[in-house]
């Protein structure tokens, strides 16, 4: 295989890189806010649960009725994260780094964005 070639092939693999980061990230971007609006709501519900003075006085579950808005916000934050939510916010950076645990086998990386390094060979 020539240098050419070889170059050819790596601009490739960079462009096909590039795009499938640049294609995760609008998505992570609205789980990410997804996450926050749905975090926020439950912290803000978590306030008004623990400041009211009845929490104490009734049982458990009759606490979580007497404060829906928490309840609810707790449950879909809980089922977002056994969906996956976690993981789908750091997409990219996961794919990043996988892709930098192949490329060190061959003196490369890649930073967040995709683009390619080349590291100087090693001496022997």
């Amino acid at each position: 295989m020539t240098f050419e070639q070889t170059s050819e092939d790596l601009k490739a693999f960079e462009r096909r890189l590039t795009e499938v980061i640049d294609k995760l990230q609008p998505a992570a971007r609205l789980w990410r806010i997804t996450l926050i609006f749905i975090s926020v709501c439950t912290a803000a519900g978590a306030w008004n649960w623990l400041r009211d003075p009845d929490t104490s006085q009734v049982t458990f579950f009759q606490s979580l009725m007497n404060h829906p808005f928490f309840a609810i916000s707790c449950l879909i934050l809980l089922i977002l994260f056994l969906c996956g939510i976690h993981k789908r916010v750091v997409a990219s950076s996961i794919i990043a780094s996988r892709c930098r645990q192949v490329l060190a086998d061959y003196n490369m990386s890649c930073d967040e964005t995709g683009k390619l390094i080349l590291k100087p060979r090693p001496t022997t």
